[in-house]
């Protein structure tokens, strides 16, 4: 086995992967999986630029992940960076940054190479299911952008778009530099409206509706899938491969934008980092959902950083 470090740095938060891999037989153990809500994308929607208090998080947890990976002996480290980064005037001082804690320049990857790593990531130990039908597909609902990729065993047609549970929630639920709490009929009819142009567009190079399994990734939708469950912490375990119904996910998603911050904040299994942003990610999930008829969607722990440790075997 090989033994790597992955770091997936998005537009809300910071994950780190440390496992041991083996390509021949496809097994990934992981030794350690974490994630830090940094909120890199803080303001870049409206300026265009990263904030200074939003890079010192970011470079705060980067020294913590450093000191994990240099204690497991990980031989190889792959850092890679996606919507925000991609969308900031001042992307050098991230990289140099990063450069300077980890060793590594952090690779600003596009859309289409994000939406390969999560297909990969999310879709290895699928193979062979016979519970669930194919081709899949893959949606990863990060902060600033959402990836949609449609395959086999193999990507057939992949696509970026920029809408995400962090900049659908500064774009239209924020007033005043406060999340409106809830939101008013016109703030979610606006927001609809954009997610669904952002369909519109993914569906110009992606076959959405050829899908026979919708697999979601990322924090909104193993958010989504813990609320469902009732959990009383987040349990990654009973998330991973977990499935939720359209119609549990429309309950859901209408309730957290009914809801006002002290309701959504005392969800247990809601990680405080995403206590304003939650109700934007559910509505993508669901306007998707909606799109292409799922009744289901599985849940995967699995996404991109598991794409990325594979790609560094």
């Amino acid at each position: 086995m090989t033994r790597v470090a992955a770091v997936d740095c998005g537009t809300n938060s910071i994950r780190l992967l440390v496992a041991d891999c083996d390509p021949k037989t496809g097994e990934l153990v992981d030794l350690d999986r974490r994630m830090t809500i940094v909120r890199l994308g803080q303001g870049v929607d409206r300026t265009g630029r990263l904030a200074p208090e939003a890079l010192e998080r970011t470079f705060a947890a980067c020294r913590e992940y450093a000191a994990i990976i240099k204690e497991h002996g990980a031989e190889r480290l792959r850092f890679v960076a996606t919507s925000a980064s991609r969308d900031a005037e001042n992307r050098d001082e991230f990289v140099r940054g990063v450069l300077d804690i980890l060793g590594v320049e952090p690779e600003v990857i596009t859309g289409d190479q994000e939406a390969e790593f999560s297909f990969t990531g999310a879709t290895r130990e699928l193979t062979g299911r016979d519970d669930l039908a194919r081709p899949y597909l893959v949606v990863d609902i990060g902060g600033g952008s959402t990836e949609f990729v449609v395959g086999d065993d193999h990507v057939r047609a992949a696509r970026s778009v920029d809408v995400g549970c962090v900049r659908m929630t500064e774009r239209h639920l924020v007033l005043d530099g406060a999340v409106t709490d809830p939101p008013s009929e016109a703030q979610i009819a606006a927001m609809r409206a954009d997610i669904e142009a952002a369909l519109d567009l993914a569906e110009e190079s992606v076959p959405l509706r050829e899908a026979r399994t919708l697999v979601g990734l990322a924090g909104s939708v193993t958010t989504v899938s813990a609320i469902a469950q009732e959990l009383p912490e987040y349990d990654s375990v009973r998330i991973h491969h977990s499935r939720v119904s359209r119609e549990r996910v429309r309950e859901i998603t209408e309730w957290l934008l009914r809801s006002t911050h002290a309701e959504r904040a005392a969800v247990p299994s809601l990680h405080p980092g995403r206590v304003d942003v939650i109700a934007a990610g559910a509505l993508v999930l669901l306007s998707i959902m909606e799109r292409i008829a799922a009744e289901e969607v599985v849940v995967s722990e699995h996404d991109i950083l598991d794409g990325i440790a594979w790609s560094i075997t």
